[in-house]
Order: C-alpha cells, then structure tokens, then sequence
C-alpha cells in the first residue's frame, strides 16, 4: 500500500474525509475507489458512496478477500444509514466471515453491529440484546466502544431502563472524546436527547403534563392504574391486559381513566367509542355489551360499575389512575415515530420495521404528504421519504416494542 493511500486512511479514521479525498481524488485503483467511497459516506452524499465501493469491490482482485469484505461491510453500512433494511443478511454474514478467518477482528465485530442496529431499529429487541451480548467492546478500538454502547442505551431507551440508558451514554461520550471524531461526539448528543426531552402526557382528570422517559419507567414500576395510550394496554405493576386488537374497548378504557375518580355520561362514550352524533338506543344496547367485555378483561385490576348517567372505573388495588398518552396524538403516529430520526426512509424499509404491509405504509405515507407532514424525492425503487424531527419531543414510546409488557 503506498503513502498516498494509508495517509488517507489515517485521514479517514480520524473523521477526515476531506484530507482523504485530498490524497486518492483524482486516483481510480481499487483501493483509492474504497477509500473515497467512505469519505463520499462521511460526507453524507451516499448514493455516490454507494457507487464507489461496488466499484472497489469489483476492482480488487481475487486474492484481495478481505479488502473486498470490508468494501461489502461499508455498502451494509451505508445502507442502513439509508434505512434500507432489506439487505440480504447472508452477504453481511460471509463478509464478516471472511474478516474473521483473515484477523481482521475489528472490521469483524463493525459487520456485527451493523446486525444489530438493524435489528434494533425493526424493534426485534430480544434477537438484538442477545447478539450484543457476544460482542465484548472492552479490547476493541474506542471508535467501536462507542458504537457498541450506542447500541446498548437504545436497548435500555426502548425497554425503558433509563439508569442503564445514562450509563452506557456516558460511557459512549467518554469513549468519543477518545475517538476524537466530531461525527460520533454529535451522535451520541443526539442520542443523549431522548433522556432529557419529553416522551409522553400523563392525564389525569385534573389535567395533563408533559413527562419524560424516566418518569415513564417510574410511572409503570408503580401501584398506579395506568391507561397506556402507547402500547393500548391497561397495567399495573407486573399484571398487563392488552387491548391493542380490541380498540373499542380502549377507547372505553381510555375514557373511564381520564375522568377517573368521576363516571363517564353514557352519550360522551358512545360518541368517543362509535362516534355517533347521536345516541339512541341500539347504541346504548352495543355500550352494555361493550362494557360487560371490558368489565370481565379488567377484573383482575378494576371493576367498571354503571352510575345513574353513565360509568365509572372502580380499581381493585391501585390509589391513583392516569393515562399515558403519546406526546402527539396522530393517526399515523408510528410512521412519524421512524421518519423522525431525520433519515430518508423507503416504504419497504418502514413495512419491514414496523411488520406491516408495504402498502398499508404507502398509504400511510401518501396521506401524511397530503397533509403537508412528509415529503419524498427520487421515483420508484428509489424513493424515500422524510421529515424533520418533532421539535421538542421524543419518539421513543411512538415505536414497535418500546414497552414492557410481560
């Protein structure tokens, strides 16, 4: 390798993409092609990053193994940043493989993270949490440490351990102050985010407050009755009814919460649960039968006894009842929730994410365009859509299996 290359790869490594592209610019080998991809990469044009390192790829050698390994380890990466999630795992895993069985351990280990973050971002906690638990970033470079804690706090944000959330935050800024990459500083800021912006409202019948992620966590570990408006279950502590496939019966749930200790009048929940102008007495008739499906799902954490105008929720156990509401309530609430990382997103990589049909999310998408809230640019399979992040607010409770509910 001549001194062109490798000072351009020190360059590189210490989050300079411009020096590299410097040195390997106007040079079209193999290694120069790798070398300005990732800087095209870090520079945040990856379409033509993308480009580059195929074309490295395809230009090494065949006993240039392990450089075209790591030529596929920067596409997956790339890739993911893209949020493009469909990649084909078996290209990732014979990458690393080839790493491996070369020394190159810490390329290795970068291609395993990759696995993870994708796994993390579709929700898929367990298989994530599991995975990490392989990886030991104590002897790896602290640009890798940085990544792996990274990894750590957004299993503990989305499970809601907010203490094991800060310490592997703090860990990771110690580490990026070691890296001295201004690129993973701001990453880890803007993680840091999430800990210290608020996640939800908390109603009561005296009100709503804003609250944040650790109060959240505090909120469930409590004796408290809680509606939760993100997950659509009613809880307290360990014992959990869910009533995501049952949205009636939430919103009638939802509605003894907030009016809790006080009843309900009949028309206000048949209007919120069938919404119906008017009540007459079928609908009245479908209320009864309502409420007895929710009187035998709570009784186990509350009776739900009629009143003279209406219904009120009568805990067993539970001093208080609030409900836990999504910091903005909207019907395509969860798109939001990954549009907001300010990253473009492909259709098919929001359906794999949140495990629902491509076409549910086009809908989704189309019609959160319409209202103003989402744009896209580039056409057919290269489409992507995007929006600013929500000012002010996190998205953490908005995404699939952000909460505990076993």
């Amino acid at each position: 390798m001549d001194s062109l290359i490798t000072a351009a790869a020190r360059a590189l490594a210490a989050g300079d993409p411009l020096g590299a592209l410097k040195r390997v610019a106007l040079r079209e080998d193999a290694p120069a092609l790798a070398l300005r991809g990732i800087a095209m990469a870090q520079l945040g044009d990856l379409a033509r990053a993308k480009a580059l390192l195929r074309a490295a790829a395809r230009a090494f050698g065949p006993k240039e193994a392990v450089a075209r390994a790591r030529c596929v380890v920067a596409q997956f990466e790339i890739a993911l940043v893209s949020r493009d999630l469909g990649w084909p795992a078996n290209a990732l895993d014979a990458a690393r493989a080839t790493l491996e069985q070369h020394g190159d351990l810490v390329n290795a280990a970068h291609a395993r993270y990759l696995k993870v973050r994708r796994l993390l971002l579709m929700g898929r906690l367990d298989e994530a949490e599991h995975r990490l638990a392989a990886l030991e970033p104590a002897f790896r470079p602290p640009a890798s440490q940085v990544v792996h804690q990274l990894v750590v706090a957004g299993i503990a944000v989305r499970r809601l351990r907010t203490r094991a959330a800060r310490a592997a935050l703090a860990q990771a800024q110690s580490a990026a102050r070691q890296a001295g990459i201004p690129a993973l500083t701001a990453e880890v800021e803007s993680a840091s985010l999430t800990l210290s912006t608020p996640a939800a409202r908390l109603v009561t019948s005296g009100g709503e407050r804003l609250v944040l992620l650790e109060e959240v966590e505090a909120l469930l570990a409590s004796q408290a009755l809680v509606v939760d408006a993100c997950r659509h279950v009613v809880r307290e502590a360990r014992t959990v009814v869910c009533l995501a496939r049952r949205p009636v019966l939430f919103v009638l749930a939802r509605a003894l919460g907030e009016a809790w200790p006080g009843d309900v009048p009949r028309d206000t929940l048949v209007a919120r649960a069938f919404r119906a102008k008017r009540a007459d007495e079928s609908h009245r008739a479908r209320l009864r039968v309502e409420i007895g499906r929710l009187r035998r799902l709570l009784r186990k954490l509350a009776g739900v006894s009629a009143t003279p105008r209406g219904f009120a929720l009568l805990p067993h156990h539970a001093s208080e009842v609030v409900v836990l509401a999504r910091p903005i309530e909207s019907q395509h609430a969860a798109v939001l929730a990954f549009l907001a990382d300010g990253e473009s997103w492909s259709s098919s990589a929001l359906a794999l994410a949140l495990a629902t049909s491509q076409r549910s999310v086009q809908r989704a998408l189309d019609a959160l365009a319409a209202a103003g809230r989402v744009q896209s640019y580039n056409r057919g399979r290269a489409r992507r859509w995007m929006t600013p992040p929500v000012p002010g607010f996190t998205t953490t409770l908005l995404l699939p299996a952000s909460l505990p509910i076993d």
